[in-house]
Protein backbone atom coordinates (compact mmCIF):
# COMPACT_ATOMS: atom_id res chain seq x y z
CA UNK A 1 0.00 0.00 0.00
CA UNK A 2 1.15 3.59 -0.99
CA UNK A 3 0.97 6.51 1.14
CA UNK A 4 1.66 9.86 0.35
CA UNK A 5 3.86 11.97 2.59
CA UNK A 6 3.50 15.36 2.58
CA UNK A 7 5.44 17.86 5.64
CA UNK A 8 3.36 20.52 6.87
CA UNK A 9 5.68 23.45 8.42
CA UNK A 10 8.03 20.66 10.26
CA UNK A 11 5.28 19.94 12.27
CA UNK A 12 5.01 16.33 11.35
CA UNK A 13 3.86 14.11 8.13
CA UNK A 14 0.17 13.67 6.64
CA UNK A 15 -0.22 10.25 5.20
CA UNK A 16 -2.97 9.33 3.17
CA UNK A 17 -3.46 5.54 2.05
CA UNK A 18 -4.65 4.80 -1.25
CA UNK A 19 -7.70 3.45 0.00
CA UNK A 20 -8.72 6.03 1.60
CA UNK A 21 -8.18 8.54 -1.42
CA UNK A 22 -10.07 5.05 -3.87
CA UNK A 23 -12.96 5.67 -1.42
CA UNK A 24 -13.19 9.13 -1.48
CA UNK A 25 -13.49 8.78 -5.55
CA UNK A 26 -16.19 6.14 -5.37
CA UNK A 27 -18.71 8.09 -2.92
CA UNK A 28 -18.57 11.12 -5.28
CA UNK A 29 -18.92 8.82 -8.39
CA UNK A 30 -21.40 7.23 -7.02
CA UNK A 31 -23.37 10.70 -6.25
CA UNK A 32 -23.39 11.57 -10.15
CA UNK A 33 -27.24 11.08 -11.56
CA UNK A 34 -26.84 8.52 -14.16
CA UNK A 35 -24.29 6.16 -12.24
CA UNK A 36 -25.91 3.12 -11.49
CA UNK A 37 -23.15 1.21 -9.45
CA UNK A 38 -19.02 0.91 -10.03
CA UNK A 39 -17.87 -1.95 -11.00
CA UNK A 40 -17.05 -3.83 -7.85
CA UNK A 41 -21.09 -4.38 -7.28
CA UNK A 42 -21.17 -1.74 -4.69
CA UNK A 43 -24.46 -0.26 -5.84
CA UNK A 44 -25.96 2.82 -4.13
CA UNK A 45 -28.86 0.99 -2.42
CA UNK A 46 -25.94 -1.15 -0.86
CA UNK A 47 -23.60 1.37 -0.04
CA UNK A 48 -26.77 3.27 1.92
CA UNK A 49 -27.03 0.14 3.83
CA UNK A 50 -23.07 -0.25 4.51
CA UNK A 51 -22.89 3.32 5.59
CA UNK A 52 -20.25 4.32 2.60
CA UNK A 53 -17.98 1.51 3.35
CA UNK A 54 -16.07 -0.54 0.61
CA UNK A 55 -16.39 1.95 -1.69
CA UNK A 56 -12.91 0.89 -2.83
CA UNK A 57 -14.02 -1.48 -5.33
CA UNK A 58 -14.14 -0.59 -9.32
CA UNK A 59 -11.65 1.82 -8.40
CA UNK A 60 -7.75 2.17 -8.70
CA UNK A 61 -5.39 4.90 -7.71
CA UNK A 62 -1.79 5.50 -7.97
CA UNK A 63 0.04 8.20 -6.27
CA UNK A 64 3.11 9.30 -8.17
CA UNK A 65 5.07 12.48 -6.61
CA UNK A 66 1.58 14.06 -4.54
CA UNK A 67 0.17 13.41 -8.00
CA UNK A 68 -3.01 10.85 -8.32
CA UNK A 69 -3.93 8.81 -11.20
CA UNK A 70 -7.74 7.49 -11.06
CA UNK A 71 -9.28 4.56 -12.91
CA UNK A 72 -13.17 4.20 -12.32
CA UNK A 73 -14.90 0.88 -13.57
CA UNK A 74 -18.79 2.29 -13.47
CA UNK A 75 -22.08 0.51 -14.55
CA UNK A 76 -24.45 3.78 -15.90
CA UNK A 77 -28.26 3.55 -15.81
CA UNK A 78 -29.97 3.22 -19.57
CA UNK A 79 -30.99 6.58 -20.96
CA UNK A 80 -28.25 8.80 -19.75
CA UNK A 81 -25.47 10.31 -21.86
CA UNK A 82 -22.29 8.42 -21.51
CA UNK A 83 -20.03 10.86 -22.05
CA UNK A 84 -22.00 13.77 -19.99
CA UNK A 85 -21.82 11.15 -17.20
CA UNK A 86 -18.67 10.38 -17.39
CA UNK A 87 -17.50 13.59 -16.99
CA UNK A 88 -19.33 14.68 -14.41
CA UNK A 89 -18.24 11.86 -13.18
CA UNK A 90 -14.70 13.30 -13.75
CA UNK A 91 -15.31 16.37 -12.29
CA UNK A 92 -16.65 15.16 -9.32
CA UNK A 93 -14.19 12.51 -8.57
CA UNK A 94 -10.97 15.59 -8.99
CA UNK A 95 -13.36 17.73 -6.93
CA UNK A 96 -13.37 15.50 -4.16
CA UNK A 97 -10.16 14.46 -4.04
CA UNK A 98 -8.12 17.77 -3.90
CA UNK A 99 -11.04 19.27 -1.28
CA UNK A 100 -10.50 16.16 1.15
CA UNK A 101 -6.70 15.56 0.68
CA UNK A 102 -5.37 18.28 -1.10
CA UNK A 103 -3.57 16.44 -3.08
CA UNK A 104 -3.25 17.22 -6.92
CA UNK A 105 -5.49 14.68 -9.42
CA UNK A 106 -3.53 14.61 -12.81
CA UNK A 107 -6.07 12.10 -14.25
CA UNK A 108 -9.43 10.56 -14.22
CA UNK A 109 -10.35 7.42 -16.12
CA UNK A 110 -13.97 6.64 -16.44
CA UNK A 111 -14.45 2.64 -17.69
CA UNK A 112 -18.09 2.55 -18.57
CA UNK A 113 -18.50 -1.81 -17.93
CA UNK A 114 -21.70 -1.69 -18.71
CA UNK A 115 -25.60 -0.69 -18.47
CA UNK A 116 -28.39 -1.30 -15.92
CA UNK A 117 -31.87 -1.77 -18.45
CA UNK A 118 -33.75 -1.48 -15.73
CA UNK A 119 -34.69 0.21 -12.41
CA UNK A 120 -35.36 -1.49 -9.10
Amino acid sequence: MKKTDNNVENIGKISIADDVVATIAGIAATEVTGVSKLAGNISKELIAKLGKKNLANGVTIEIVDSLVYVDINLELEYGNSIKKVSEEVQVKVKQSIENMTGLKVAVVNVIVTGIKLEKN
